[in-house]
């Protein structure tokens, strides 16, 4: 018959070495396509999504515009706990979602401790710059500088901290961390503003954790004086703060404030657990460590008010390095760690078995 010649199968003209070779030059890793058995098992999100709350209107019917709401980005993962985090950084919600490397953020990091976590860009902010009032970014140079002291990497651009916890070998990560921002608007009346609407959005979610950054602390205490779902406000480096007439450093209001209230309004400050947390290398920046001395006074006002305010440097509990931002430094998992202690201690991390409210 014809091809009765040829009967062999290609393949079997290899010896069985090289036919090896061969399905493994086909296939680039044996590992490619199996999860890295260093890597976090998968995340289980029962569900996630967006909403948009506050806000005002311009004009009406026809010719409005809305304007001035914020923008809310969740996931609930399975078997959630009761009370959400949610996350506030005044010109960036990238720093709640990875570490300085591209490692797991905080975001990650607690949805696998069972939290509802909420990502927050407050109005004219980030995902919600439809504002109600003309405004502008005007680019500068010398940005990336202000970033680089200003979140305590190092002294002065491109000198490092030793042992700051960067990755300053990795040239992406800076490039990376440098651009994940936006224009935040700090002022007291954007921060007012933006309370506003978080209060709004709290409305919508329950009870939940203000878990912020940097100016996101002041405008934190402002929402929790319009809200009653704070359940804590747990603010990393905050310059701004709220005082009782009369009590605190007497200053000219700032940029950060400070926000000067009756001793009726302070008082609703004092319902809820607070938690300052700071970093590292204090005292190599005068205005953090004077901030730092400002919360100091801050939190013996609440407290004698009858509140249940502290100070956590973390430093005192062993953890060296740190920068403005040590929710997103390399150790973050040892800083997630204390905040779950927090959340322990008032508990805060029981579950629930009803879905959880968006």
């Amino acid at each position: 018959m014809a091809g009765s010649k040829n009967t062999r199968s290609p393949v079997s003209r290899f010896s069985p070495a090289a036919l090896l070779a061969l399905i493994a030059s086909a296939f680039p890793a044996a590992g490619a396509f199996a999860q890295d058995k260093h890597a976090p098992a998968p995340l289980s999100i029962a569900r996630q999504g967006a909403f948009e709350a506050g806000g005002s209107e311009l004009g009406e019917g026809a010719n409005s515009t809305s304007c001035d709401h914020g923008h809310v980005e969740y996931q609930i993962p399975v078997r959630p706990r009761a009370t959400a985090l949610f996350l506030w950084h005044s010109s960036t919600a990238a720093m709640w979602q990875r570490r300085w490397d591209g490692g797991e953020g905080y975001q990650s990091i607690f949805l696998r401790r069972g939290f509802p976590t909420y990502i927050w860009d407050g109005p004219r902010v980030g995902r919600a710059n439809y504002g109600c009032e003309a405004y502008a970014y005007t680019p500068l140079p010398g940005r990336d500088a202000e970033s680089f002291v200003g979140w305590r990497l190092g002294p002065t651009f491109g000198k490092w901290f030793p042992g700051v916890q960067f990755p300053t070998g990795d040239t992406d990560a800076w490039n990376q961390a440098a651009r994940a921002r936006y224009a935040e608007f700090d002022t007291v009346a954007n921060a007012q503003l933006e309370a506003a609407a978080a209060a709004n959005a709290l409305e919508r979610i329950g009870k939940a954790v203000l878990v912020t950054n940097s100016a996101g602390g002041l405008r934190a205490m402002l929402t929790a004086l319009r809200s009653d779902n704070v359940a804590a406000i747990v603010a990393y480096e905050t310059p701004g703060f709220v005082f009782p007439e009369g009590e605190g450093p007497q200053l000219a209001p700032g940029k950060f404030g400070p926000v000067y209230v009756s001793a009726g309004e302070f008082r609703k400050l004092t319902r809820f657990p607070i938690q300052l947390v700071w970093g590292d290398n204090l005292d190599r920046s005068p205005l953090w460590k004077n901030n730092f001395e400002i919360a100091r006074s801050w939190v013996e006002i609440v407290n004698r008010h009858g509140g249940k305010a502290e100070i956590l440097h973390l430093p005192d509990r062993g953890l060296k390095g740190n920068t403005h931002i040590p929710f997103a430094d390399m150790n973050n998992v040892a800083v997630a760690d204390l905040l779950s202690e927090f959340l322990r201690r008032h508990r805060l991390d029981g579950r629930v078995h009803a879905p959880h409210r968006r």
